[in-house]
């Protein structure tokens, strides 16, 4: 017997899916994983070392709103340059928990940006301190627009600065956030520059070589570390690990993959200096910010439950609007 499958592409992900959305559906989830509510296994990897690239499996089950689903997605920082595709692309497979069927397959290379983006903007909402008002983003892709996007939903934001090695990649981002936004977007001349008396700070870059040094983070200050999501990854000093709360979004994940990984490797921190996840700070299990001194950075990996959860409500959105197409196996 054929089973109906349906097919949503990226244009139709790009034109349902908002950041309003997005942020809801992310913190949904969360509040269901704080709540022990999930299925989750830490992601597995396969490395191409010769491309310098990786794909990840990333499976997941949310037993409260009863969906399930994995994700299939790349990180390949040398394609944009090389190959002219993205850096990272993904598709999402949802499954009946039922049955176990696939229904829906989706491009999932939207909702990983627009998920991602989600999340730092709700560790901001709970960590940073509430009068922030300058957000420093280092680096210029797809994950820096997103992350602007879902911060500026949080914060009351005057002044954005960013950093790019690439001075066109940050001369688009710059012009098209003005299109967009009222605050002022300005370009950095360095790191330094960029992140120094920033009240918030996002980093989005692939790099296995610490980029922000532990001299130019000031107390108070609340970072989003976004870009090691792979064993070797780190983007801060260390010391900047040693004077903060530490708040990760999946233990296991992160001690592997994300921007603990090393400092934990080395000894330069401990599994006891981990704060928690910040699951449990949004259902109130663990505290938030303590008070405006405090250095917060908040380590984020990427979770199945986060795409699944946002793939399902893009599904939701397409079905209401007719979009998509369909298959039949």
């Amino acid at each position: 017997m054929e089973k109906r499958i349906s097919l949503i592409s990226e244009d139709d992900v790009k034109n349902t899916l908002t950041m309003d959305d997005a942020l809801q559906a992310v913190e949904d989830a969360l509040c269901e994983k704080g709540s022990n509510r999930v299925q989750m296994p830490p992601k597995t990897y396969i490395f191409f070392k010769k491309y310098e690239g990786d794909f990840r499996t990333m499976p997941s089950y949310l037993e409260c709103p009863d969906i399930a689903g994995v994700k299939v997605v790349n990180v390949h920082p040398n394609n944009p340059k090389t190959y002219h595709t993205p850096s990272i692309m993904a598709t999402i497979l949802l499954i009946d928990p039922k049955t176990g069927a696939i229904f829906a397959i989706l491009g999932g290379t939207t909702i990983t940006a627009m998920r991602t983006g989600a999340i730092s903007g709700l560790a901001t909402k709970y960590l940073a301190r509430k009068e922030s008002t300058t957000l420093a983003i280092v680096g210029a892709g797809t994950q820096a627009r997103t992350q602007l996007s879902a911060i500026s939903k949080i914060l009351n934001l005057r002044t954005v600065r960013v950093y790019d090695k690439n001075d066109e990649a940050m001369k688009r981002f710059i012009e098209e956030a003005e299109e967009r936004y009222s605050f002022t977007t300005t370009p950095a001349t360095s790191l330094e520059d960029c992140v120094t008396d920033a009240d918030v700070i996002s980093t989005t870059t692939p790099v296995t070589t610490p980029i922000i040094q532990d001299a130019w983070i000031s107390p108070g200050t609340h970072i989003n570390a976004i870009g090691a999501d792979a064993p070797g990854k780190e983007e801060l000093d260390p010391e900047i690990l040693k004077r903060a709360t530490i708040v990760v979004d999946d233990l296991e994940q992160a001690a592997h993959s994300g921007e603990i990984n090393v400092p934990l490797t080395m000894g330069a921190i401990t599994m006891k200096d981990i704060h928690g996840e910040l699951c449990e700070i949004v259902v109130g299990k663990k505290t938030g910010r303590t008070s405006k001194e405090e250095i917060t950075v908040f380590d984020s990996t990427g979770l199945s439950v986060l795409d699944v959860a946002t793939a399902w409500m893009v599904y939701k959105r397409t079905q209401e609007k007719k979009l998509g197409s369909s298959i039949f196996l």
